[in-house]
Protein backbone atom coordinates (compact mmCIF):
# COMPACT_ATOMS: atom_id res chain seq x y z
CA UNK A 1 0.00 0.00 0.00
CA UNK A 2 2.64 2.64 0.89
CA UNK A 3 4.62 1.35 -2.80
CA UNK A 4 1.33 2.09 -4.16
CA UNK A 5 0.84 5.80 -2.23
CA UNK A 6 4.13 6.46 -2.95
CA UNK A 7 3.85 5.97 -7.24
CA UNK A 8 0.66 7.91 -7.16
CA UNK A 9 2.33 10.36 -5.35
CA UNK A 10 5.30 10.49 -7.63
CA UNK A 11 3.20 10.55 -10.82
CA UNK A 12 0.78 13.64 -9.68
CA UNK A 13 4.25 15.53 -9.43
CA UNK A 14 5.39 14.25 -12.65
CA UNK A 15 2.22 15.51 -14.26
CA UNK A 16 2.04 18.59 -12.45
CA UNK A 17 5.68 19.51 -13.29
CA UNK A 18 4.14 20.42 -17.00
CA UNK A 19 1.96 22.88 -17.89
CA UNK A 20 -0.12 21.01 -19.90
CA UNK A 21 -0.47 18.77 -16.63
CA UNK A 22 -1.60 21.55 -14.14
CA UNK A 23 -4.10 22.70 -16.52
CA UNK A 24 -5.54 18.70 -17.06
CA UNK A 25 -5.35 18.55 -13.05
CA UNK A 26 -7.12 21.79 -12.27
CA UNK A 27 -9.92 21.28 -15.37
CA UNK A 28 -10.19 17.90 -13.79
CA UNK A 29 -10.57 19.61 -10.07
CA UNK A 30 -13.36 21.49 -12.09
CA UNK A 31 -15.30 18.82 -13.83
CA UNK A 32 -15.26 16.98 -10.78
CA UNK A 33 -17.18 19.30 -8.72
CA UNK A 34 -19.48 20.07 -11.35
CA UNK A 35 -20.21 16.95 -12.16
CA UNK A 36 -21.32 16.37 -8.37
CA UNK A 37 -23.49 19.34 -8.53
CA UNK A 38 -24.97 18.48 -11.63
CA UNK A 39 -25.68 14.73 -10.51
CA UNK A 40 -27.04 16.24 -7.40
CA UNK A 41 -29.15 18.10 -8.83
CA UNK A 42 -30.03 15.58 -11.94
CA UNK A 43 -30.81 13.23 -8.84
CA UNK A 44 -33.44 15.15 -6.92
CA UNK A 45 -34.64 18.01 -9.04
CA UNK A 46 -37.16 15.73 -10.60
CA UNK A 47 -38.48 13.94 -7.38
CA UNK A 48 -38.34 17.93 -5.46
CA UNK A 49 -40.32 19.27 -8.55
CA UNK A 50 -43.17 16.23 -8.12
CA UNK A 51 -43.06 16.08 -4.32
CA UNK A 52 -42.84 19.40 -3.03
CA UNK A 53 -43.77 21.68 -5.50
CA UNK A 54 -46.31 19.50 -7.60
CA UNK A 55 -45.58 20.20 -11.02
CA UNK A 56 -47.22 18.23 -13.74
CA UNK A 57 -46.30 16.56 -16.68
CA UNK A 58 -46.71 19.85 -19.06
CA UNK A 59 -44.61 22.20 -16.55
CA UNK A 60 -41.78 20.20 -16.87
CA UNK A 61 -41.46 20.65 -20.29
CA UNK A 62 -42.60 24.91 -19.46
CA UNK A 63 -39.46 24.48 -16.38
CA UNK A 64 -37.25 22.90 -19.45
CA UNK A 65 -37.80 25.19 -21.78
CA UNK A 66 -36.93 28.11 -18.98
CA UNK A 67 -33.94 26.73 -17.99
CA UNK A 68 -32.63 26.44 -22.02
CA UNK A 69 -33.22 30.64 -22.44
CA UNK A 70 -29.65 30.84 -20.75
CA UNK A 71 -28.21 28.64 -23.40
CA UNK A 72 -30.15 30.19 -26.19
CA UNK A 73 -28.64 33.74 -25.28
CA UNK A 74 -25.21 31.71 -24.82
CA UNK A 75 -23.73 33.51 -27.91
CA UNK A 76 -25.04 37.08 -26.42
CA UNK A 77 -23.61 36.58 -22.98
CA UNK A 78 -20.11 35.53 -24.29
CA UNK A 79 -19.98 38.63 -27.03
CA UNK A 80 -20.53 40.54 -23.46
CA UNK A 81 -17.61 38.47 -21.41
CA UNK A 82 -15.70 38.08 -24.26
CA UNK A 83 -12.88 39.80 -22.61
CA UNK A 84 -12.65 37.63 -19.90
CA UNK A 85 -10.04 34.82 -20.13
CA UNK A 86 -11.64 31.53 -20.69
CA UNK A 87 -10.71 30.17 -16.80
CA UNK A 88 -11.65 33.43 -15.67
CA UNK A 89 -15.16 33.00 -17.26
CA UNK A 90 -15.57 29.29 -16.64
CA UNK A 91 -14.45 30.59 -12.87
CA UNK A 92 -17.93 33.08 -12.74
CA UNK A 93 -20.03 30.78 -14.27
CA UNK A 94 -19.40 27.85 -11.76
CA UNK A 95 -20.31 30.93 -9.14
CA UNK A 96 -23.75 31.24 -10.31
CA UNK A 97 -24.24 27.67 -11.05
CA UNK A 98 -23.47 27.30 -7.23
CA UNK A 99 -25.71 30.50 -6.04
CA UNK A 100 -28.69 29.46 -8.51
CA UNK A 101 -28.88 25.52 -7.64
CA UNK A 102 -28.69 26.45 -3.61
CA UNK A 103 -31.35 28.96 -4.22
CA UNK A 104 -33.66 26.03 -5.51
CA UNK A 105 -34.67 25.32 -1.65
CA UNK A 106 -36.55 28.51 -1.13
CA UNK A 107 -39.10 28.28 -4.03
CA UNK A 108 -42.48 27.03 -3.37
CA UNK A 109 -43.83 27.37 -6.36
CA UNK A 110 -43.35 27.08 -10.46
CA UNK A 111 -42.78 30.76 -10.81
CA UNK A 112 -40.72 31.17 -7.15
CA UNK A 113 -38.12 28.65 -8.94
CA UNK A 114 -37.91 30.04 -12.04
CA UNK A 115 -35.50 32.78 -11.52
CA UNK A 116 -32.97 30.33 -9.09
CA UNK A 117 -33.38 27.89 -12.65
CA UNK A 118 -32.15 30.45 -14.88
CA UNK A 119 -29.29 31.76 -12.92
CA UNK A 120 -28.38 28.45 -12.42
CA UNK A 121 -28.62 28.10 -16.14
CA UNK A 122 -26.59 30.31 -16.85
CA UNK A 123 -23.52 28.97 -15.09
CA UNK A 124 -24.33 25.74 -16.25
CA UNK A 125 -24.32 26.36 -20.30
CA UNK A 126 -21.34 28.55 -20.35
CA UNK A 127 -19.68 26.19 -18.50
CA UNK A 128 -20.81 23.33 -21.25
CA UNK A 129 -19.17 25.42 -23.63
CA UNK A 130 -15.76 26.20 -22.45
CA UNK A 131 -14.95 23.40 -20.88
CA UNK A 132 -14.30 21.91 -24.04
CA UNK A 133 -12.66 24.82 -25.63
CA UNK A 134 -10.37 24.67 -22.32
CA UNK A 135 -9.99 20.88 -22.71
CA UNK A 136 -8.96 21.02 -26.51
CA UNK A 137 -5.95 23.57 -25.10
CA UNK A 138 -4.28 20.40 -23.14
CA UNK A 139 -3.26 18.59 -25.97
CA UNK A 140 -2.73 18.33 -29.87
CA UNK A 141 -5.76 18.35 -32.53
CA UNK A 142 -5.48 14.13 -33.24
CA UNK A 143 -6.24 13.56 -29.09
CA UNK A 144 -8.44 16.08 -28.72
CA UNK A 145 -11.50 13.51 -28.55
CA UNK A 146 -8.98 11.53 -26.52
CA UNK A 147 -8.54 13.94 -23.95
CA UNK A 148 -12.32 14.93 -23.78
CA UNK A 149 -13.36 11.61 -23.27
CA UNK A 150 -10.92 11.01 -19.72
CA UNK A 151 -12.45 14.86 -18.77
CA UNK A 152 -16.05 13.64 -19.24
CA UNK A 153 -14.84 10.24 -17.30
CA UNK A 154 -13.55 12.23 -14.19
CA UNK A 155 -17.16 13.74 -14.43
CA UNK A 156 -19.06 10.98 -14.56
CA UNK A 157 -16.48 9.70 -11.85
CA UNK A 158 -17.47 12.47 -9.56
CA UNK A 159 -21.01 11.94 -10.39
CA UNK A 160 -21.23 8.66 -8.79
CA UNK A 161 -19.38 9.75 -5.57
CA UNK A 162 -22.21 12.72 -5.68
CA UNK A 163 -25.15 10.11 -6.13
CA UNK A 164 -24.09 7.80 -3.69
CA UNK A 165 -23.80 10.43 -1.07
CA UNK A 166 -27.30 11.53 -2.23
CA UNK A 167 -28.92 7.63 -2.27
CA UNK A 168 -27.96 7.39 1.36
CA UNK A 169 -28.82 10.73 2.40
CA UNK A 170 -32.46 10.51 1.56
CA UNK A 171 -32.60 6.68 2.14
CA UNK A 172 -32.11 7.90 6.16
CA UNK A 173 -33.50 10.98 5.67
CA UNK A 174 -30.38 12.81 6.63
CA UNK A 175 -31.12 16.13 4.81
CA UNK A 176 -34.18 17.43 3.15
CA UNK A 177 -34.34 18.82 -0.52
CA UNK A 178 -33.33 22.41 0.73
CA UNK A 179 -30.11 21.62 2.36
CA UNK A 180 -29.00 19.18 -0.18
CA UNK A 181 -29.11 22.25 -2.75
CA UNK A 182 -27.09 24.33 -0.50
CA UNK A 183 -24.35 21.57 0.29
CA UNK A 184 -23.97 20.24 -3.45
CA UNK A 185 -24.28 23.80 -5.06
CA UNK A 186 -21.59 24.67 -2.74
CA UNK A 187 -19.38 22.43 -4.40
CA UNK A 188 -19.13 24.17 -7.41
CA UNK A 189 -17.15 26.97 -6.21
CA UNK A 190 -14.08 24.53 -5.34
CA UNK A 191 -14.06 23.70 -9.26
CA UNK A 192 -14.35 27.68 -9.62
CA UNK A 193 -11.10 28.07 -7.55
CA UNK A 194 -9.53 25.97 -9.20
CA UNK A 195 -10.11 27.08 -13.06
CA UNK A 196 -9.11 30.19 -12.45
CA UNK A 197 -5.63 29.16 -12.08
CA UNK A 198 -5.84 27.20 -15.62
CA UNK A 199 -2.84 28.48 -17.61
CA UNK A 200 -2.89 29.87 -21.33
CA UNK A 201 -1.92 26.77 -23.58
CA UNK A 202 -2.66 26.01 -26.97
CA UNK A 203 -1.25 22.36 -28.02
CA UNK A 204 -0.73 21.72 -24.25
CA UNK A 205 2.34 24.30 -24.51
CA UNK A 206 2.04 27.63 -22.72
CA UNK A 207 1.57 30.59 -24.93
CA UNK A 208 3.10 34.17 -23.85
CA UNK A 209 0.07 35.98 -25.46
CA UNK A 210 -4.13 35.28 -24.99
CA UNK A 211 -5.37 34.53 -27.82
CA UNK A 212 -8.39 37.18 -28.82
CA UNK A 213 -11.76 36.07 -28.93
CA UNK A 214 -14.08 37.54 -31.28
CA UNK A 215 -17.74 38.11 -29.52
CA UNK A 216 -19.72 36.59 -32.30
CA UNK A 217 -18.96 34.40 -34.74
CA UNK A 218 -20.95 33.29 -37.74
CA UNK A 219 -19.58 31.23 -40.50
CA UNK A 220 -21.03 29.45 -43.07
CA UNK A 221 -17.80 27.03 -43.24
CA UNK A 222 -19.45 25.73 -39.94
CA UNK A 223 -22.86 24.88 -41.02
CA UNK A 224 -22.75 21.11 -40.26
CA UNK A 225 -21.77 22.12 -36.74
CA UNK A 226 -24.63 24.36 -36.37
CA UNK A 227 -26.90 21.99 -38.12
CA UNK A 228 -25.44 18.79 -35.73
CA UNK A 229 -26.20 21.32 -32.36
CA UNK A 230 -29.58 21.92 -33.34
CA UNK A 231 -31.15 18.67 -34.10
CA UNK A 232 -28.97 17.37 -31.01
CA UNK A 233 -30.61 19.87 -28.80
CA UNK A 234 -34.20 19.50 -30.39
CA UNK A 235 -33.44 15.38 -29.64
CA UNK A 236 -31.98 15.34 -26.38
CA UNK A 237 -34.24 17.94 -25.00
CA UNK A 238 -37.15 15.55 -25.24
CA UNK A 239 -35.51 12.60 -23.62
CA UNK A 240 -34.05 14.97 -20.27
CA UNK A 241 -37.47 16.95 -20.23
CA UNK A 242 -39.70 13.82 -19.49
CA UNK A 243 -37.00 10.53 -19.63
CA UNK A 244 -37.18 10.90 -15.72
CA UNK A 245 -40.64 12.26 -15.13
CA UNK A 246 -41.98 8.94 -17.39
CA UNK A 247 -39.80 6.69 -14.76
CA UNK A 248 -41.19 8.88 -11.56
CA UNK A 249 -44.56 9.43 -12.97
CA UNK A 250 -45.81 6.43 -14.60
CA UNK A 251 -43.41 3.61 -12.97
CA UNK A 252 -43.24 5.56 -9.51
CA UNK A 253 -39.38 5.48 -9.19
CA UNK A 254 -38.19 6.87 -5.90
CA UNK A 255 -35.46 9.37 -5.39
CA UNK A 256 -33.50 6.53 -3.42
CA UNK A 257 -34.68 4.37 -6.98
CA UNK A 258 -33.77 7.22 -9.03
CA UNK A 259 -30.09 7.72 -7.77
CA UNK A 260 -29.49 4.02 -8.21
CA UNK A 261 -30.16 4.51 -12.24
CA UNK A 262 -27.91 7.24 -12.20
CA UNK A 263 -25.18 5.66 -10.46
CA UNK A 264 -25.07 2.66 -12.66
CA UNK A 265 -24.86 5.23 -15.47
CA UNK A 266 -22.65 7.17 -14.61
CA UNK A 267 -21.00 4.03 -13.33
CA UNK A 268 -20.91 3.04 -16.65
CA UNK A 269 -19.96 6.34 -18.47
CA UNK A 270 -17.10 6.86 -16.55
CA UNK A 271 -15.58 3.27 -18.20
CA UNK A 272 -16.83 3.98 -21.77
CA UNK A 273 -16.28 7.66 -21.09
CA UNK A 274 -12.14 7.36 -22.21
CA UNK A 275 -13.18 4.62 -25.06
CA UNK A 276 -15.23 6.42 -26.88
CA UNK A 277 -12.69 9.23 -27.06
CA UNK A 278 -10.66 7.93 -28.67
CA UNK A 279 -13.06 6.07 -30.42
CA UNK A 280 -13.54 9.37 -32.43
CA UNK A 281 -9.68 10.11 -32.83
CA UNK A 282 -9.48 6.51 -34.61
CA UNK A 283 -12.52 6.38 -36.62
CA UNK A 284 -13.47 10.01 -37.31
CA UNK A 285 -16.17 11.92 -36.37
CA UNK A 286 -18.94 10.76 -39.60
CA UNK A 287 -18.37 7.12 -38.82
CA UNK A 288 -19.32 7.35 -34.96
CA UNK A 289 -22.09 10.21 -34.83
CA UNK A 290 -23.58 7.83 -37.73
CA UNK A 291 -23.36 5.19 -35.11
CA UNK A 292 -24.64 6.71 -31.89
CA UNK A 293 -27.73 8.24 -33.92
CA UNK A 294 -28.59 4.82 -34.55
CA UNK A 295 -28.57 4.01 -31.19
CA UNK A 296 -30.51 6.89 -30.20
CA UNK A 297 -33.25 5.69 -32.31
CA UNK A 298 -32.89 2.48 -30.74
CA UNK A 299 -33.03 3.81 -27.32
CA UNK A 300 -36.10 6.18 -28.48
CA UNK A 301 -37.83 3.83 -30.10
CA UNK A 302 -37.45 1.01 -26.75
CA UNK A 303 -38.54 3.93 -24.58
CA UNK A 304 -42.04 4.96 -26.62
CA UNK A 305 -43.02 1.27 -27.75
CA UNK A 306 -42.40 -0.99 -24.86
CA UNK A 307 -44.19 -0.22 -21.43
CA UNK A 308 -42.25 -2.23 -19.55
CA UNK A 309 -40.36 -0.84 -16.21
CA UNK A 310 -37.33 -2.35 -16.83
CA UNK A 311 -37.20 -1.72 -20.53
CA UNK A 312 -37.38 1.90 -19.85
CA UNK A 313 -34.93 1.57 -17.76
CA UNK A 314 -32.34 0.24 -19.92
CA UNK A 315 -33.32 2.11 -22.70
CA UNK A 316 -32.25 5.60 -20.53
CA UNK A 317 -29.33 3.74 -19.65
CA UNK A 318 -27.96 3.47 -23.09
CA UNK A 319 -29.16 6.78 -23.65
CA UNK A 320 -27.35 8.67 -21.63
CA UNK A 321 -24.22 6.59 -21.73
CA UNK A 322 -23.78 7.47 -25.75
CA UNK A 323 -25.08 10.72 -25.38
CA UNK A 324 -22.05 12.85 -24.91
CA UNK A 325 -20.72 11.24 -28.17
CA UNK A 326 -22.59 13.96 -30.16
CA UNK A 327 -21.26 16.62 -28.07
CA UNK A 328 -17.61 15.28 -28.17
CA UNK A 329 -17.74 14.99 -31.88
CA UNK A 330 -19.47 18.15 -32.80
CA UNK A 331 -16.70 19.73 -31.10
CA UNK A 332 -13.55 18.27 -32.76
CA UNK A 333 -14.91 18.50 -35.94
CA UNK A 334 -15.00 22.26 -35.13
CA UNK A 335 -11.89 22.01 -33.89
CA UNK A 336 -10.59 20.65 -36.86
CA UNK A 337 -12.04 23.31 -39.53
CA UNK A 338 -12.06 26.54 -37.26
CA UNK A 339 -8.87 28.44 -36.83
CA UNK A 340 -7.92 28.44 -33.13
CA UNK A 341 -9.42 32.23 -31.53
CA UNK A 342 -12.65 30.93 -33.29
CA UNK A 343 -13.72 28.18 -31.37
CA UNK A 344 -14.52 29.17 -28.43
CA UNK A 345 -17.43 31.83 -29.71
CA UNK A 346 -18.33 28.92 -31.92
CA UNK A 347 -18.99 26.49 -29.44
CA UNK A 348 -21.20 29.17 -28.05
CA UNK A 349 -22.84 30.08 -31.27
CA UNK A 350 -23.70 26.19 -31.17
CA UNK A 351 -24.95 25.88 -28.20
CA UNK A 352 -27.25 28.79 -28.20
CA UNK A 353 -28.62 27.34 -31.55
CA UNK A 354 -28.93 24.04 -30.12
CA UNK A 355 -30.72 25.73 -27.29
CA UNK A 356 -33.02 27.80 -29.56
CA UNK A 357 -34.45 24.09 -30.10
CA UNK A 358 -34.81 23.04 -26.71
CA UNK A 359 -36.68 26.39 -26.21
CA UNK A 360 -39.07 25.27 -28.46
CA UNK A 361 -39.19 22.04 -28.59
CA UNK A 362 -40.23 20.96 -24.73
CA UNK A 363 -43.41 23.72 -24.79
CA UNK A 364 -44.13 21.99 -28.30
CA UNK A 365 -44.16 18.42 -26.64
CA UNK A 366 -45.28 19.36 -23.41
CA UNK A 367 -48.73 20.82 -25.14
CA UNK A 368 -48.95 17.69 -26.96
CA UNK A 369 -48.78 15.69 -24.12
CA UNK A 370 -51.84 17.47 -22.83
CA UNK A 371 -53.84 15.42 -25.10
CA UNK A 372 -51.79 11.64 -26.09
CA UNK A 373 -49.46 9.47 -24.31
CA UNK A 374 -45.83 9.98 -23.64
CA UNK A 375 -44.63 7.93 -26.39
CA UNK A 376 -45.25 10.53 -29.27
CA UNK A 377 -42.77 12.83 -27.76
CA UNK A 378 -40.22 10.11 -28.08
CA UNK A 379 -40.80 9.03 -31.36
CA UNK A 380 -40.58 12.96 -31.97
CA UNK A 381 -37.57 12.68 -31.07
CA UNK A 382 -36.52 9.56 -33.14
CA UNK A 383 -36.98 11.54 -36.18
CA UNK A 384 -34.75 14.05 -35.17
CA UNK A 385 -31.98 11.21 -34.76
CA UNK A 386 -32.68 10.28 -38.41
CA UNK A 387 -31.99 13.70 -39.65
CA UNK A 388 -29.03 13.92 -38.03
CA UNK A 389 -27.87 10.92 -40.14
CA UNK A 390 -28.00 12.18 -42.91
CA UNK A 391 -26.22 15.42 -41.83
CA UNK A 392 -23.34 12.91 -40.41
CA UNK A 393 -22.93 11.48 -43.76
CA UNK A 394 -21.70 14.56 -44.93
CA UNK A 395 -18.95 15.26 -42.69
CA UNK A 396 -15.51 15.68 -44.08
CA UNK A 397 -13.07 17.81 -42.11
CA UNK A 398 -10.15 17.54 -44.34
CA UNK A 399 -12.20 19.39 -47.30
CA UNK A 400 -14.24 21.80 -45.30
CA UNK A 401 -11.81 23.79 -43.41
CA UNK A 402 -12.68 27.42 -43.10
CA UNK A 403 -10.27 29.97 -45.44
CA UNK A 404 -9.13 31.25 -42.16
CA UNK A 405 -8.02 27.82 -40.90
CA UNK A 406 -6.45 26.89 -44.56
CA UNK A 407 -4.57 30.11 -44.34
CA UNK A 408 -2.99 29.48 -40.77
CA UNK A 409 -2.10 25.89 -41.41
CA UNK A 410 0.24 27.19 -44.47
CA UNK A 411 1.45 29.77 -41.97
CA UNK A 412 2.40 27.39 -39.47
CA UNK A 413 3.88 25.12 -42.00
CA UNK A 414 5.91 27.89 -43.23
CA UNK A 415 7.15 28.61 -39.60
CA UNK A 416 7.93 24.52 -39.42
CA UNK A 417 10.16 24.43 -42.37
CA UNK A 418 11.88 27.69 -41.61
CA UNK A 419 14.14 26.91 -39.25
CA UNK A 420 15.49 24.39 -41.71
CA UNK A 421 15.51 25.99 -44.49
CA UNK A 422 18.27 28.51 -42.60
Amino acid sequence: MQRVGRSLRADIRQVWGTPAGQGFILLSIMMATFGMAMSAQENITTNFFEEVLGFSGPQFGYITAIREVPGFLLIFLAAIFYRLTLPHLTALAMVLLAIGFAGFGLATSFWSVAPWVILHSLGYHTVLQTQYALGMTLTTEARSGSILGRLNAISNGASVVGMVVILVVFHYDLLDFGPSFVVFGSLAILGAAAVYFFPNLRDGIVQQRVARRDPIVVRRSYRYYYYLTLLDGARQQIFFSFGLWVLVHEYGLTVAGVSALLIVIRLLATISSPWIGRMVDLHGERAMLSAVNVGYIIALGGYALVHNVAVAAACYIVYSIIFPLSSIGSATYLRKVAVDEEIAPSLAMGLSLQHAAAIVVPVATGVILNYVGFQVPFLIACVFAVFTIFVTRRLDPATQKSAARLKQDAEREAADRLPAAT
